[in-house]
Formats: C-alpha cells, structure tokens, sequence
C-alpha cells in the first residue's frame, strides 16, 4: 500500500456498524506505519462544498481508481487503520488529487487551530 491508493477497508458505520469500505491512504503515520485513510461513499448528498472531493467518471483519474461510480471522497470521514485490516488495493487516484486532499485537510486544521492559539499567546 501506498499514498493515494484505493483501498477496501472494514470502517466504523455511523451506526456502529463495521464494514468493508473504500478508502483513501492519505498518510503513512509513525511510529507503527499504519494509515490514515478517509472513506469514500457513494452518497453524493452528504458532499461539504469546499472540504470534500468528488469523483466522477469524466475525471481523468476515475479509470485508476477502481472505483464503480462517482463517489465522494470524504475527508471528515477518517481513520487510522494497521496494514493488516486493509482487504487489499483496488486502484489509486491521480497525485495531483491526492496532494489536493492534503492540502484542503492540512488547510482546515490549520484554520481551526489559529484563533485558539493566537488566544493564549
């Protein structure tokens, strides 16, 4: 596995429910090597405009990504997950996607985090 894979990993539901899903690695975090991922689903109506990504079949990378349908790529859908959980690779998406993803995570947790530290300076 690596970053920018599609993988199918077994993902907590909002229901309590685990199942195999697919998933974004977005980084390869120490000290254990294991992944973040986000879960991509096929629910379009739950997109948040301006945080997550969709893909569709006429982007140029949908072909590589393995997956059916347009699909959303939900980036306040995240996880950490071992290597062992993970099914298996069933694509990858394009690098300038997967560098786009880290960018508009980093970007909001950047924001997130600079009033409250401007606050106890």
């Amino acid at each position: 596995m690596k970053e920018g894979d599609v993988i199918l990993v077994p993902l907590p539901q909002a229901d309590g429910l685990v199942k195999n899903r697919p998933a974004i690695v977005l980084r390869e975090m120490p000290p254990f090597n294991d992944f973040l991922v986000c879960g991509v689903s096929s629910q379009l109506y739950q997109e948040v405009k301006g945080f997550d990504e969709v893909i569709t079949e006429t982007d140029s990378d949908f072909s590589e990504s393995g997956l059916l349908s347009a699909s959303l790529v939900r980036l306040g859908f995240l996880a950490v997950v071992p290597r062992k959980a993970i099914a298996g690779a069933i694509g990858k998406i394009s690098s300038e996607r997967h560098a786009r993803l880290l960018k508009k995570l980093s970007d909001h947790l950047i924001q997130k985090a600079l009033p409250t530290a401007a606050t106890s300076l």
